[in-house]
């Protein structure tokens, strides 16, 4: 990405250096964010209609979510420095063009298998294209007109996020052409076109004239080790866990080691790791790394399960899912200026709060759960949603700056693409890890969801004309029926425990008794099962709070103002809310931090909090 060195530079004088298309330029640029912010949060909304359309099974549904995002995670840091060695232009044409093509693609799918497969180039190619962003608006923008450059941002990021449920469960809700949930996808195609050519003919070619050295090896290794880890917890529920997924898992901890070595090898021999080790020497940085993929774990797999829970649980329409995860959504946008502003003066309090505060909203929501059961609402709901997004914008407005307040200026730009990795990888792993809970909590809760329709059933089942003494075998055969349904590979498949048995014909007045039945089983089981599984982010954000308790006291705090503190408060306002903003999109798997957290040099800071990538080695930028 761009070098310390053009960051900290003194403002460029508009009439000389500055682009004079600089401002239409960023149109284009925030036109592309907002691509890709959008497809995110809308993604979500259709899971529950992508499932049912291409009898994708739940390991399906979580490899559509993971996948993008441990593409996007892997290819970040790499996709920074393509751009610093080809040129941030001709990258940033690359990545929007490759989004624009997998976005057809996910549209046109006729199995999961195809849309997984596009979806994981689809975040490589997201990974390509976001880092160039932040990187052209650092080149084109003296340092006063990039507070403004950067709002505009902050504003994308906080509409990105807030219209994407609503519009993909409008697209989906009113069957747009007659194609479903495809829309979700085929709405970037129109816009990535717009983007590539006015961004062919206004965006700046930019590069450094010293970039790093790429790493394929620890590119290769680290994804490796991951999918060693990540692909058995995502497969084994649906594969009976044999023997060989333990052993996968056990081999990603030496393929880990591997990595780490090689990484070193690299450091030696020429300065230019994937992940620079030397940056886990710094207590801030090691610990807050921590703290990151760790509370990561929780927010895309949240939105997992309360996505599944809306729609296949009770039933709620796309639209009207979408418009529960709002309150989600505006909470954060409101707490994380808040936030950002707060920071400095209370440094690490401000996200300690914000994990606690997670972690009420989370036990809110169990209790409101556990209380209404089946028959739960939105507006039961809302107290514990609006808690969740109040807490989120106040841990990840701050974050990012705490993490690389002290990492030396020469290693701010690999630091803060190691950090926005490590956030998509916590997004992965917890969406891999909740998948092996929720769902075998789903088979686990099936007897008592059918214990509690059973009396309703029988009684039903005999005013339909069963006969009584044949009542109890529907009942057990329904039992059964609930839980292969639960378990099954392919819900949308039905199992052949629930086909009468051969020669026997149900009487027709049984047909609704059993689908009443059925349905409030599959509530009551799914209303168990979340209720039970949400207590894994209140372990995960209560672990975030107690290792957060490792940073020093003053960690985030800063004492000194510089002469532009008014003007570096803005910048530091403006990065911590397009941070926050996205991260009702990493309720889906997507972080937006990566383009925000990191994006100008906070008040006070010791670092330079510069775009996702790593900074080259010094001199100025060179531009065509």
């Amino acid at each position: 990405m761009t070098s310390d060195a053009q960051i900290l530079a003194p403002p460029a004088s508009a009439g000389e250096d500055a682009d004079p298309r600089r401002w239409l330029t960023l149109t284009i640029l925030l036109l592309a964010a907002f691509m890709n912010l959008l497809d995110v949060s809308i993604v979500n909304i259709a899971i529950p209609s992508i499932q049912r359309d291409l009898h994708a099974s739940y390991a399906d549904v979580q490899w559509a979510l993971a996948g993008y995002t441990l593409a996007y995670a892997l290819v970040l840091i790499t996709g920074g420095r393509l751009g610093d060695t080809f040129g941030r232009k001709r990258m940033f044409l690359i990545g929007v063009s490759g989004f624009t093509i997998m976005s057809a693609l996910c549209g046109a799918a006729q199995s999961p298998g195809q849309l997984i497969a596009f979806r994981v180039v689809q975040g490589a190619m997201g990974a390509i294209m976001v880092p160039q962003v932040l990187a052209v608006i650092q080149v084109i923008f003296p340092p006063r007109e990039r507070i403004k450059a950067l709002a505009g941002f902050g504003i994308t990021a906080g509409l990105g996020t807030v219209s994407g449920p609503l519009i993909g469960g409008l697209l989906i809700q009113h069957n747009l052409f007659g194609l479903g949930w495809r829309p979700i996808f085929l709405i970037n195609v129109p816009v990535g076109i717009v983007a590539v050519i006015a961004s062919a003919v206004l965006v700046r070619e930019s590069r450094s004239p010293r970039p790093p050295r790429l790493d394929p090896i620890g590119v290769v290794l680290v994804s490796a080790a991951l999918l060693l880890l990540l692909y058995p917890l995502v497969q084994g529920r649906q594969l009976g866990w044999p023997g060989w997924t333990f052993v996968s898992m056990a081999a990603s901890v030496p393929m880990f080691a591997l990595f780490v070595w090689w990484e070193q090898v690299k450091t030696r021999r020429d300065g230019s790791p994937l992940v620079p080790l030397r940056l886990f020497s710094q207590r801030e940085f090691s610990v807050g790394m921590a703290i990151a993929m760790t509370f990561f774990l929780g927010i895309a797999s949240f939105g997992l399960v309360l996505t599944l829970f809306l729609q296949l649980g009770l039933g709620f329409t796309p639209l009207h899912a979408g418009l529960t995860f709002l309150p989600f959504s505006l909470g954060i946008l409101v707490s994380s200026g808040a936030a950002a502003r707060l920071a400095p003066r209370f440094g690490r309090g401000v996200t300690m709060a914000g994990a606690l505060i997670m972690a009420a909203a989370m036990t809110s929501l169990i209790v409101a759960v556990h209380h209404y059961g089946a028959a739960v609402t939105t507006w039961e709901l809302v107290p514990g949603l609006v808690g969740a997004g109040l807490g989120l914008g106040a841990v990840i407005a701050p974050l990012a700056d705490i993490v690389l307040d002290r990492v030396p200026h020469q290693d701010a730009g690999s630091a803060s693409g190691v950090f926005n990795t490590g956030l998509q990888l916590g997004n992965s792993i917890g969406i891999a890890v909740i998948g092996v809970i929720f769902f075998a909590l789903l088979g686990a809760q099936s007897g008592a969801a059918a214990n509690t329709v059973a009396p309703a059933l029988r009684s039903g089942a005999v005013a339909a004309g069963v006969p009584a003494r044949d009542a109890g075998a529907l009942v057990a055969q329904f039992r059964t029926c609930l839980h292969d349904r639960l378990v099954a590979a392919d819900p949308t498949v039905t199992p052949a425990s629930c086909r009468p048995p051969a020669g026997e014909v149900l009487p027709a007045a049984v047909h609704p008794v059993l689908a009443r039945a059925g349905a409030a089983a599959v509530r009551n089981d799914f209303a168990d099962s979340v209720a039970r599984t949400l207590w894994f982010q209140v372990g995960v954000f209560g672990l975030s709070f107690l290792l957060m308790l490792a940073w020093p006291r003053g960690a985030g705090r800063k004492v000194h103002e510089s002469d532009d503190g008014g003007a570096a408060a803005v910048q530091a306002s403006v990065a911590g809310q397009a941070s926050a903003a996205g991260q009702a999109s990493a309720a889906d798997g997507r972080s937006a931090v990566d383009v925000g957290a990191a994006a100008t040099v906070p008040a006070g800071s010791a670092s330079a909090a510069v775009p996702v990538g790593p900074a080259g080695p010094g001199g100025p930028e060179q531009g065509g």
